[in-house]
């Protein structure tokens, strides 16, 4: 049984990640690190899935079957996305049946969500899956070109790109096909709503944080070669910060560093896809500008959330609101990402 999983995940991760080897290859030996992983998983099988469930049933028209978490008012849906990503990883390290059998059920329901939209939403949501509140009056709004309701929301891609790359890795790590399948009818929703707006009203859409959008359609070309996909990973792409970090101009100053973060992860995919001059000059450069002149020695970047400038760095020592394990977390997998190209 092992060797049947082990090799599941070398053909599913083999599938976006040729040169790397999957995650049933290590094993953790007794101690801390071990230690942490299990108490982590854990506390992950207390969670009410159905709870997690609830924002997707809701913004789908279907009663939910259990009350929703509570959580920061307008972020509901972005959750569910991070605990499947939790479920399918888990699995995947640890063969654990528990986090296969609750990541099988969410995608199960998140079908009948997907499937609800299409039939309820016919006018703007045919392929949505997503949890964000008030979505029937944004986006339905939004593919109008009319930004009101999105510019005044929390982070709407943010929130959505977490079920996104949820999907993703229930088919990457867990191997499954109807992930896939609701991954790429998600990924379709998104490049019909986005299809009559102008690269003006995309470049104003981006300027609000929208999580790793850009690498999720990059994903989506490398499952299928389908070319709407990596020209939807570029109209996604932000010029502003592209065609700065392309040039070599470090324009980072008081920026949200979280927000920029992401969106570069999404650059070195499409640069590791197609080659792209530019997109490989920008992912290489960010990289080079935030490891040498804006980090710590721990790793982490940015204070209060934004990267500083540098007579603000004294906010370093002084201030307590220091980097954000986010922006650890994501300079990680962009640095994943570029040496898996150039090691």
């Amino acid at each position: 049984w092992l060797g049947m999983m082990l090799f599941g995940n070398i053909h599913a991760q083999d599938k976006l990640y040729p040169n790397e080897f999957p995650l049933g290859d290590v094993q953790l030996l007794d101690g801390p690190f071990k230690h942490a992983r299990d108490l982590n998983i854990q506390v992950l099988l207390k969670y009410d899935v159905d709870r997690l469930l609830a924002p997707y049933r809701k913004e789908a028209g279907l009663t939910p079957k259990a009350k929703g978490f509570p959580n920061w008012e307008g972020l509901d849906g972005h959750v569910g996305g991070h605990y499947l990503s939790a479920m399918a990883i888990n699995f995947a390290a640890t063969g654990n049946n528990e986090c296969k059998e609750r990541m099988d059920y969410m995608i199960s329901e998140l079908k009948i969500c997907q499937d609800a939209n299409t039939i309820n939403n016919t006018d703007w949501g045919i392929g949505f899956v997503g949890g964000m509140p008030n979505s029937k009056v944004m986006w339905s709004k939004l593919q109008a070109g009319d930004f009101s309701t999105y510019f005044s929301s929390w982070a709407p891609w943010y929130n959505l790109h977490k079920m996104y790359a949820g999907l993703r890795d229930a088919w990457l790590y867990g191997g499954s096909e109807e992930a896939q399948n609701i991954f790429l009818k998600y990924c379709d929703w998104a490049v019909n709503l986005t299809s009559c707006l102008t690269d003006e009203q995309m470049e104003s859409m981006l300027g609000a944080e929208h999580g790793g959008m850009d690498e999720i359609f990059a994903d989506a070309y490398q499952m299928t070669g389908d070319e709407k996909y990596i020209i939807a990973a570029k109209r996604f792409s932000h010029k502003m910060l592209l065609d700065a970090m392309a040039a070599g101009q470090d324009n980072l100053d008081n920026k949200h560093a979280n927000t920029q973060i992401p969106k570069v992860t999404g650059f070195q995919r499409i640069a590791e896809l197609t080659n792209d001059e530019e997109y490989i000059k920008a992912s290489s450069y960010f990289w080079e500008t935030v490891t040498k002149n804006r980090s710590l020695v721990f790793g982490g970047n940015s204070r209060k959330e934004h990267f500083p400038t540098v007579k603000a760095s004294g906010d370093y020592v002084n201030d307590v609101e220091g980097p954000e394990s986010c922006n650890s977390y994501n300079m990680l997998k962009l640095t994943e990402d570029l040496f898996r190209v150039a090691p």
